[in-house]
């Protein structure tokens, strides 16, 4: 039998990456001391890195007819994600970010979201893109009523869906009741109606309050590492491992990545979780393995 797939539902940026000695207040402008292009999109980087870190994916998303969207589909390719339900829309650019890091590792961005609106809900329901299908990731960087369809559809196959509520966004009571296993870090948990996310204890009141909508939810708290409620009672801390912080900047999707590596290979939460802090925490460090 053909290894389970990951079906990663997202968006598509090319990120121009700034780096300078701190991040602009209002009104300032900062002198910057280098800048490139990066492959980018939460879609495009969990795609990426579940396929780095061992297990088959497939990516549909939308880029556009440019020289950015060449880029996308050219990292695609050359991380080994199944590409081919990746559409090239002709009237609106491909999506793009502008992100800043400063010296500390820290960094801000901002989205265009170009052709990742685009992304048509009736392409949910192709039958070939859910062939060996194990898991379904999503994040919010595209319209809810994609992710709800590919929710839905993913639901009436039998198939988990995992979602990255980022960034965060009001979700209907509908896509709520499809996800399987929520994952926020703490300011997302506190704008789903958390208090205040400052440890690891307050990271498991966090998702133990969030588990009353979903079925499990796990609260990544940064440096302080992470905590998960499921709704059977279950929980568990994990505290971060300590690195030199290199840049924080995909730190999460390299989390969700090898998450979903975990769960495609049937390994117990706990243990995926603890595979999946050790990879963001590699990230952190500058580490490509």
């Amino acid at each position: 039998m053909s290894a389970p797939i990951a079906l990663i539902v997202g968006s598509l940026h090319y990120d121009i990456m700034v780096e300078a000695s701190h991040l602009p207040r209002k009104d300032e402008t900062a002198v910057g001391s280098k800048w490139y292009p990066k492959f980018g999109g939460k879609g495009g980087n969990q795609a990426v890195s579940c396929a780095k870190q061992g297990a088959p994916a497939r990516m549909l998303g939308a880029i556009g007819a440019d020289e950015f969207g060449q880029f996308l589909r050219h990292g695609l390719s050359q991380a080994g994600v199944d590409h081919q339900h990746v559409v090239e829309v002709s009237n609106v650019g491909s999506g793009m970010s502008v992100a800043i890091m400063d010296a500390a590792g820290d960094y801000a961005a901002t989205i265009v979201s170009g052709a990742n609106l685009q992304i048509e809900p009736a392409r949910l329901v192709q039958p070939d893109l859910w062939h060996d299908v194990g898991l379904l990731v999503l994040q919010n960087e595209i319209p809810e009523a994609v992710n709800l369809a590919a929710a839905t559809e993913a639901r009436r196959r039998g198939i988990p869906t995992l979602l990255n509520a980022a960034p965060f966004r009001e979700m209907s009571r509908e896509f709520k009741s499809l996800i399987d296993i929520l994952v926020v870090n703490s300011v997302e948990a506190e704008m789903m109606g958390a208090d205040q996310v400052c440890c690891l204890h307050s990271a498991a009141d966090a998702a133990k309050k969030l588990a009353a909508q979903f079925e499990t939810v796990i609260v990544t708290a940064g440096s302080q590492g992470l905590a998960a409620w499921t709704a059977n009672d279950d929980a568990f801390q994990l505290p971060a491992e300590k690195v030199k912080v290199v840049s924080s900047h995909g730190a999460g999707d390299a989390f969700i990545g090898a998450l979903a590596v975990g769960l495609l290979q049937e390994i117990a939460l706990e243990p995926a979780c603890r595979a999946a802090s050790a990879a963001a925490a590699r990230h952190v460090a500058g580490q490509t393995a």
